[in-house]
């Protein structure tokens, strides 16, 4: 009996997300993180393209560590050849480092305009543009209308947008698909190497759709994101005081 009710609650679960729009992977689906773990936190354990992704930024630094993020996930979406748009007032983005996450600078249109307003705006009429792998844009607000109103845009393009907000201690309720903030973190040399060491984020899915909230350490390396053992880690780091203390 105890089976048969789960196995009942199992399909109304699945009903219900194919009657919110949400597929289920077919054969051969790519992954666009390449994280199991990550991805797994989505309906149907899918990352969700053709939608809304809103991240919170709190500082410069937390800024350029969403850019790194978000280009690994653009080195997915622009393989079939496609372009994207990157819309801001005040854009920092060096674009020759977007080589460093596979992506070839002259890929990416950047738009610097004048006015927040007008991003938003921007933003909205490129996602109705079906030929694009997707549209970044940089704002320090965004409420539930204008939100909902870039939700319908992507509806009928199946474009994915990707909005950095630098102001979060405003953020309410939001209609975007997943809400996610990623914090830098120190990197680790390989080795004893000297240097630099790969990229490395707080990855922390704040709300999402349908799906199951969480928290992850995650590198670039060899132009893929790889899982950081965090338990690994912290070992480290407490042999690595022993040493210098």
């Amino acid at each position: 009996m105890e089976n048969t009710k789960r196995d009942i609650v199992s399909q109304l679960q699945k009903d219900i997300l194919l009657w919110e729009g949400f597929k289920p992977p077919t054969a051969g689906a790519r992954e666009v993180l390449g994280l199991k773990a990550i991805e797994a936190a989505f309906p149907n354990s899918v990352f969700p393209l053709g939608t809304i992704h809103e991240f919170l930024t709190a500082q410069p630094e937390d800024a350029a560590a969403t850019g790194g993020f978000i280009a690994g996930i653009l080195g997915t979406l622009m393989k079939q050849g496609s372009i994207c748009l990157w819309i801001g007032t005040n854009r920092t983005l060096f674009p020759a480092s977007l080589k460093a996450f596979g992506i070839e600078p002259h890929r990416i249109i950047f738009i610097d305009l004048r006015r927040e307003r007008e991003v938003l705006w921007v933003m909205e009429e490129a996602l109705k543009c079906e030929g694009l792998a997707a549209v970044i844009a940089e704002v320090r607000e965004l409420d539930f209308k204008q939100a909902r109103r870039l939700q319908l845009a992507v509806e009928s393009s199946k474009v994915t947008g990707f909005v950095l907000r630098s102001d979060p201690r405003k953020a309410g309720a939001t209609a975007c698909m997943a809400r996610w903030q990623v914090i830098p973190m120190p990197s680790e040399l390989k080795n004893g190497m000297p240097g630099v060491g790969f990229p490395r984020w707080q990855i922390e899915l704040l709300k999402v759709r349908n799906g199951r909230p969480g928290k992850w350490t995650v590198e670039w390396s060899a132009r893929r994101f790889v899982l950081v053992d965090e338990s690994a880690t912290a070992i480290q780091l407490r042999e690595h005081i022993k040493k210098v203390s």
